[in-house]
């Protein structure tokens, strides 16, 4: 790993992890009062889980987002590409905004819906970048499928 990726890759991180922080101060808003009572269904996961699974995948979203910085940004398709990833990071961070702190899952589930259409594009420019970066970010992909699975749960067990 040369200097560069090395470089922006840990700033990639470093800034993946700052939104991850952000969604954990809207999440800590409403999960002592609000999530606790609400009806999960039968694959929810154990907050703390659920908390570490995020955080690996904002340093896998980190590590291929430097991957594609290091390419060049005066490139058009990096440009691309990050665009997209940026658009997708802050469609992310909205998502625990609306569904803890603001307390609505059917807008949360919306934003998650465009939030997988949105990873889906960013895999398919990445790709054009680097394949390495584009599969980094297949498992953050399921982990939104998972989450728009569980999202809609939430909103049918307790509509």
């Amino acid at each position: 790993m040369n200097s560069k990726l090395f470089i922006r890759s840990s700033f990639a991180v470093v800034i993946c992890l700052i939104f991850g922080f952000m969604g954990t101060v809207a999440t800590q808003t409403g999960l002592a009062e609000w999530y606790q009572h609400l009806e999960k269904p039968w694959f929810h996961l154990d907050v703390d889980l659920f908390s570490w699974v995020w955080i690996f995948m904002y340093v896998l979203m980190g590590v291929a987002a430097g991957i594609v910085w290091s390419k060049g940004f005066y490139h058009k398709w990096v440009k691309t590409a990050l665009i997209h990833f940026g658009f997708q990071l802050s469609l992310n961070g909205f998502w625990f905004l609306i569904f803890f702190a603001l307390e609505q899952p059917l807008i949360a589930l919306l934003d998650l819906i465009i939030l997988f259409i949105v990873i889906l594009f960013t895999i398919k420019w990445f790709r054009i970048v680097s394949s390495t970066a584009a599969y980094m970010l297949i498992p953050y992909a399921v982990w939104v499928l998972f989450a728009i699975v569980f999202n809609f749960e939430i909103w049918r067990l307790n509509s």
